[in-house]
């Protein structure tokens, strides 16, 4: 019996990452070769397993499959169970996929501590699995916040400039801050329902007034992790700090969490609420969409231009989780998968430049496309991903939540608009101030293009993202019935 458990594709995705961590333990720290092959090793093994999730994923049904349930603390109606449906399955392969870019990013870069840095990502990979496919509201609520800690440290240590300690204890108080009023609330519903089993709780009948209390409370902890404005300061220090594998994992997976949570939490435990709360949503994301894109044009770090611009992706996103229809949350998840890919591509440009040239102040590039130019086609790609070109993911998403917005709101949807318009005005100004233009002779004599491992970091990137765009039906027909039971549930 224990044997066949094993076998389940996602305890092998779950388990994978902590063997990885024993066998680094016992490794040498002097081996620093031997760390970084394992790690990768893991790595890709554990990425070719949720890959066998989405091969024998049924999407048929909107059940949760393969799922398993282990009794933690039975005498109180505790139990520890995972599972997926379709909206989990594709932030499990994204998350999988870019911590093998995380780990191929500092095969050179990472010069210190290269074992605990490591460690460090393949801790974070496990916690950023359980939090995608844990079935229980108070291990959701141990995981989300235990993300925190390698996260912290990975800034910390690793950061690339004197401000990084600032920036770590900034992004971690201001996170775990944000959860305190989810916890408090996670408690009085355990007393009330008598379980934390996000199944039951789906299908108890909270009164309203408890209802608002507890979305309020668990928006506290989802808004500041998306992050929603104004609760965004943290993030613009936190990615322009952390070393450049941190921003791809911060900004490709830690921001799709409050996502996730309102998918999986705020809206089916909570129906009346998020109706109630729709206006105060759309209206915080429309100020993000216009004030993060304004404060995107007026940035010099380059790592702080994408920050921003993230910030502005996700109050697309959130528009469309809360227009609470199925084209708006199908598109919202196909925005947080394209965001994942694009801001993660983007990040690796800017790390590629800092490893060759130490800064990321705008001012010192220019006419890069003249000594550097598969580097430079490679950020035309990702530039136009990112300001939503058709062809690319990004399209597809923003298409899908504006016609789920316009059947809410018409003056909602042309706000939302303005948002495509600015994101191609920062866009394409980010790229003819680096690749065009006079080169800054003054400040840098010697030019270096992509190595070949950057290359074959970036094209499955450029891939994934042209897939979407062009074929997007293999992933929604994933997502259908899980986002129609989902809104089944508000009926």
């Amino acid at each position: 019996m224990l044997n066949l458990e094993l076998l389940n594709p996602l305890i092998l995705v779950s388990l994978t990452p902590l063997l990885g961590i024993l066998i680094l333990f016992i490794i040498p720290q002097t081996n620093e070769y031997l760390c970084k092959l394992i790690a990768l090793n893991i790595v890709c093994l554990t990425f070719l397993f949720s890959l066998l999730l989405w091969v024998q994923f049924d999407n048929t049904t909107s059940f949760f499959q393969f799922s398993s349930t282990y009794n933690w603390i039975p005498s109180i109606n505790l139990y520890y169970t995972i599972g997926i449906d379709g909206i989990s399955l594709f932030f499990i392969l994204l998350t999988t996929l870019l911590t093998i870019f995380c780990v191929l990013l500092s095969w050179v870069s990472v010069q210190s501590l290269i074992k605990e840095y490591l460690i460090c990502f393949l801790l974070l990979e496990f916690f950023l699995i359980q939090v995608f496919c844990v079935l229980d509201l108070l291990w959701f609520y141990i995981f989300f916040e235990s993300v925190l800690i390698p996260m912290f440290l990975i800034v910390g240590i690793w950061g690339s400039r004197k401000r990084k300690i600032k920036a770590a204890y900034q992004f971690f108080l201001y996170t775990l801050v944000g959860s305190l009023l989810m916890l408090l609330a996670l408690l009085t519903i355990y007393f009330e329902v008598g379980t934390t089993d996000l199944q039951v709780l789906w299908y108890y009948n909270f009164t309203e007034i408890k209802q608002i209390i507890f979305w309020l409370a668990f928006f506290s902890s989802f808004a500041v992790k998306i992050p929603m404005i104004p609760f965004h300061i943290w993030l613009p220090e936190a990615h322009a700090e952390a070393p450049t594998a941190g921003s791809v994992i911060l900004a490709g997976v830690l921001l799709k969490m409050g996502g996730y949570g309102f998918l999986r939490f705020s809206i089916p435990m909570f129906p009346k609420a998020s109706i109630y709360f729709t206006p105060l949503i759309f209206t915080l994301s429309i100020i993000a969409i216009i004030y993060a894109s304004l404060t995107t044009l007026r940035q010099v770090d380059l790592k702080k231009i994408i920050a921003y611009s993230s910030v502005s992706h996700m109050g697309f996103v959130t528009i469309g989780i809360f227009s609470l229809n199925l084209q708006g949350i199908e598109g919202s998840i196909l925005l947080m998968l394209s965001h994942g890919l694009v801001s993660s591509a983007l990040f690796l440009c800017v790390g590629i430049l800092y490893d060759r040239y130490k800064t990321r102040i705008l001012k010192y590039y220019g006419g890069l496309m003249q000594v550097m130019p598969i580097f430079g086609i490679f950020f035309l790609f990702f530039s136009f991903a990112n300001l939503g070109f058709p062809g690319t993911s990004s399209f597809i998403g923003e298409l899908l939540v504006l016609i789920g917005a316009f059947q809410i709101n018409r003056i909602l949807t042309f706000f939302a608009s303005l948002g495509m318009v600015l994101g191609a005005a920062y866009s394409i100004w980010l790229f003819n101030r680096i690749s065009f233009g006079n080169l800054k002779l003054q400040y840098f004599r010697s030019f270096q293009d992509v190595s070949r491992r950057e290359f074959w970091i970036l094209v499955p990137l450029m891939f994934i993202i042209l897939w979407i765009g062009i074929y997007p039906i293999s992933f929604l027909d994933e997502l259908h019935f899980s986002v129609i039971s989902l809104i089944e549930q508000l009926l």
